[in-house]
């Protein structure tokens, strides 16, 4: 299967079980994880990462990228440094991972929002805004699917 467009992308994402469209939202967020390097994301998209995460983990972990979301926003709102900008958007990413059903509607969100924080990044060094990201995870999730089998 080759995606090409949001549509398709969209489309291949609602074929996704429980536990895959977790892992896939972590796959997505952990592809833009350089761009905040906070251990409480780290540690969930870990987390998220793993099929057997249990729905007290997962409770824990979102305490923590919640703090850790909560202090990015607070940073980058002060001075609108577009690095602090990135680092909040995989955060808020994260936040969809690990919740104990992510349903479609959480897969996106946190596809959308690992996007902003590849633009974020482009931005910051004064390049242009082309979704690149986009494109990066159609081809992550054509071969996660092409791996499992789907």
């Amino acid at each position: 299967m080759s995606i090409s467009n949001d549509r398709e992308f969209k489309a291949a994402l609602a074929k996704l079980g429980d536990v895959q469209r977790r892992q896939v939202a972590a796959h997505f967020v952990q592809q833009v994880f350089d761009l905040s390097n906070d251990p409480r994301v780290k540690a969930a998209l870990d987390l998220a990462g793993r099929a057997d995460a249990s729905a007290a983990e997962l409770s824990v972990a979102a305490a923590g990228v919640n703090t850790a979301r909560v202090e990015s926003f607070t940073q980058c709102g002060r001075d609108t440094d577009w690095h602090s900008q990135a680092s909040h958007f995989v955060a808020r990413a994260a936040q969809e991972c690990v919740k104990p059903e992510v349903d479609l509607s959480d897969l996106w969100e946190a596809a959308m929002q690992s996007r902003m924080a590849r633009i974020c990044k482009a931005l910051a060094a004064g390049e242009g805004t082309k979704d690149r990201e986009a494109e990066v995870q159609y081809q992550a999730l054509e071969t996660i699917l092409k791996v499992s089998g789907s």
